[in-house]
C-alpha cells in the first residue's frame, strides 16, 4: 500500500443526526447548485431576466438528468441484464455525461425558439457552468468508490476497498484516482473558457464548442486509464468511440465559418462582461456582439 493514499470514504452515505444523506446524490445537488449559480449570472449580464434564468435551468437539469441516466443504461445494458429494476437507481451512481447534455440541449433548443431567444446565449452562457459542476459531481465517484483507473503507486494513488475492486485487481490496493483528474481538468477548463470569453470575441456558440472539445480531450485520456466494467465497441470503450466523435464535430464546427467577415474571431482584447444587475451598455450598429 502507498504510505500517501488517497483514502476512500468508509461510508457512501453521510450521517446528520437521525438523517441519512447518500453522498453522491449530495454531490449531485451541489453540482447542479453551482452550475446554476454561475450560469445564471453568465446569462442575466447578457441581458436577460432572472425568472428566465431560473426556468432555463429548471428544465435543463431535468433532461440532463433524465438523458446522463439514459446514456449509462444504454453504453452499459448488459450491467443491468436480469435486474432491470436498477436501472433508475441513479443514487447508487451511474450517470452519462455526454447523454445529460445532448439531452440538455436538445430541450433548451426548443425552449429557445419557444421564448424567442438566441439558442447561443444559452450554450454560451453554460460553456464554463458545465465544467464547473461536473467537477463537483466526480467527488460522488469517490464516495462510491467507483471509476477508478488502473492499479498504481503513486503518491497521490486511491485505495479501494476489496469489495468495490473488480476481481483481476484484488491483489491491487490503490489506483489511479480518476475522478480527481476529471475533477482537476474541468475546473483548469472553467478557468480557460472564462478568460476566453473574456479575452477574443467569438461568434455565437462558440464558446459552447471550446467546452464540448476541451471536456472531450480530457474525457479522451482518462477514458485509457479506466479500468471500471463497460461496454465495448470493437475492443474499445463506447466512450473513447464517442469522445472521438466529439472531438471531431467540434473542432469541425470551431474551424467552420472562420475568416466570414465581421462574425470571424478576433485576438483583440474586448471588456469585461459587466457584473450582474448592471445595465448593459447598448452596442452600435454593425458591430458583433460580445459572445
Amino acid at each position: 500500500m502507498t504510505p500517501a493514499a488517497i483514502p476512500s470514504p468508509g461510508s457512501s452515505s453521510l450521517d446528520i443526526g437521525s438523517l441519512e444523506l447518500r453522498a453522491y446524490g449530495l454531490m449531485i445537488a451541489l453540482c447542479v447548485l453551482a452550475a446554476w449559480w454561475l450560469f445564471h449570472r453568465r446569462l442575466t449580464q447578457r441581458g436577460h431576466s432572472p425568472e428566465l434564468a431560473s426556468s432555463t435551468t429548471v428544465w435543463a437539469v431535468i433532461a440532463g438528468l433524465i438523458g446522463s441516466r439514459i446514456y449509462h443504461v444504454v453504453t452499459d445494458w448488459k450491467a443491468y441484464q436480469g435486474n432491470w429494476g436498477e436501472a433508475w437507481q441513479i443514487w447508487e451512481g451511474g450517470l452519462g455525461i455526454p447523454g445529460g447534455v445532448a439531452a440538455a440541449a436538445a430541450v433548451m433548443w426548443v425552449y429557445a425558439r419557444q421564448k424567442g431567444i438566441p439558442l447561443s446565449d444559452i450554450a454560451d452562457s453554460a460553456a464554463p457552468a458545465l465544467p464547473l459542476g461536473q467537477a463537483i459531481g466526480r467527488w460522488g465517484n469517490w464516495f462510491n468508490q467507483e471509476l477508478y483507473g488502473r492499479p498504481t503507486d503513486l503518491p497521490w494513488a486511491l485505495e479501494i476497498d476489496p469489495e468495490h475492486r473488480r476481481l483481476q485487481y484484488l491483489d491491487d490496493d490503490t489506483f489511479h484516482p480518476t475522478f480527481l483528474y476529471e475533477c482537476v481538468w474541468n475546473l483548469a477548463l472553467v478557468g480557460v473558457l472564462l478568460w476566453v470569453g473574456k479575452r477574443f470575441k467569438l461568434k455565437p456558440g462558440r464558446l459552447f464548442g471550446l467546452y464540448v472539445l476541451g471536456y472531450s480531450l480530457g474525457r479522451l485520456w482518462i477514458e485509457f486509464i479506466r479500468v471500471d466494467f463497460a461496454s465495448e465497441l470493437a475492443g474499445v470503450r463506447v466512450n473513447i468511440w464517442v469522445m472521438l466523435a466529439l472531438i471531431i464535430g467540434s473542432v469541425a464546427f470551431l474551424l467552420w465559418g472562420r475568416g466570414d467577415g465581421d462574425d470571424a474571431e478576433s485576438d483583440e482584447p474586448v471588456p469585461e462582461e459587466p457584473e450582474a444587475g448592471e445595465a448593459v451598455p447598448e452596442e452600435p450598429e454593425n458591430i458583433p456582439l460580445e459572445t
